[in-house]
């Protein structure tokens, strides 16, 4: 039960962050993203933010012998690239960038503004289970 709560308190300090840092607004996103045109920096400082705090974070968190609430960290140990993880990174940048969401602030976008955020969450929704179904393919190195 311990697990849970503390799960929905740091996705409730997630979402919070991300609606003070105006992430979830798709005009923010999209001005932040047209470095040719009318570029919003504004961005950049909450992501150096956020790059600055779970730097520290993780070099104090790894050194412990496990997480509080587990036995063991969960770490990924693969370092190699399939096509899945080179594709799914392409649509996630176009959908990025033509939406002005990506998946945590379209989330929380469905309380603020859902008639906003919908198309772009049932079309996310549609990638996964889709991607569920492709096959694991190796790039050869």
């Amino acid at each position: 039960m311990l697990k849970l709560a503390m799960s929905a308190l740091a996705g409730l300090l997630f979402g919070l962050g991300l609606i003070i840092s105006m992430m979830v607004n798709p005009a923010k996103v999209l001005a932040f993203l047209d470095v040719a045109g009318a570029w919003d920096p504004s961005l950049a400082f909450v992501m150096g933010g956020a790059l600055a705090v779970t730097m520290a974070g993780y070099a104090w968190v790894l050194r412990q012998p496990h997480p509080w609430l587990d036995d063991r960290f969960d770490v990924p140990t693969r370092r190699d690239l399939d096509l899945r993880l080179l594709g799914g990174a392409a649509l996630f940048g176009l959908g990025w960038g033509l939406a002005g969401f990506c998946p945590g602030p379209a989330v929380v976008a469905m309380v603020l503004k859902p008639e906003a955020a919908l198309p772009f969450v049932a079309a996310m929704l549609v990638g996964v289970i889709a991607a569920r179904g492709l096959p694991r393919l190796r790039i050869a190195s």
